[in-house]
C-alpha cells in the first residue's frame, strides 16, 4: 500500500475501467486521474503491480468522500479492498477528519469497516451553502441534491465517524 504517483494513472483507468463499463463507479478522463492523484492509494503485487486503488477526496474542514475504490477481478476477496479502505481512513485520521462519507453498491463491504447508511444531509445549514457551489458531482451526491436523484448510479450513501 502505498500513495499514487502520476506514473500510476495510466494502471489505476486500466483498474476501474470495468466498473466503469458495469456502471458501478463513473467513469473519469485521465486528466483528472492526473489532477485528484494526489488522493489516491495504490495496492501493488509482490512484482510492483498495481492490483487495486482508491481516492480520499477532502469535501470539508471534517468531511471527506472515499472514491474510486477498486481492486483488479483476480484480486478480489484477498483482502485489497480492506486495505485500501484502511490506509484511507487511516489518512483521513492524519488530516483531522472526522466524517468519512462513501457511494456504494457494496453497502454489507463498508459496514464490515464501519460505514452506516445515511438519509438526509448531515451538515449545518452554513456549510450545506457552501458545499452548493461545488461543481462537483460527488458533492451534489452527498448533499443528496435533485440533480442527481435517483443518483447516478442507484448506489447506496454511507458515512463513518472517525
Amino acid at each position: 500500500m502505498r500513495p499514487a504517483r502520476p506514473a500510476d494513472v495510466h494502471e489505476i483507468a486500466e483498474i476501474i475501467q470495468p466498473l466503469v463499463d458495469d456502471r458501478i463507479l463513473l467513469g473519469k478522463d485521465l486528466v483528472d486521474l492526473y489532477a485528484q492523484i494526489q488522493g489516491f492509494f495504490v495496492a501493488e503485487d509482490a512484482a510492483g503491480n498495481v492490483v487495486g486503488c482508491g481516492a480520499l477526496h477532502v469535501m470539508w474542514e471534517d468531511l471527506a468522500e472515499i472514491r474510486t475504490l477498486a481492486v483488479r477481478e483476480q484480486w478480489l476477496n484477498r483482502g485489497v479492498g480492506s486495505a485500501l479502505v484502511e490506509a484511507l481512513l487511516e489518512r483521513a485520521a492524519d488530516l483531522g477528519l472526522r466524517r468519512i462519507f462513501c457511494l456504494t453498491f457494496e453497502v454489507d463491504f463498508f459496514i464490515r469497516h464501519g460505514f452506516a447508511e445515511i438519509s438526509g444531509t448531515p451538515v449545518p445549514g452554513d456549510v450545506y451553502a457552501q458545499l452548493l457551489r461545488s461543481h462537483d458531482d460527488g458533492v451534489a451526491e452527498f448533499l443528496d441534491l435533485a440533480r442527481v436523484k435517483p443518483n447516478t448510479l442507484g448506489n447506496s450513501r454511507m458515512m463513518r465517524e472517525l
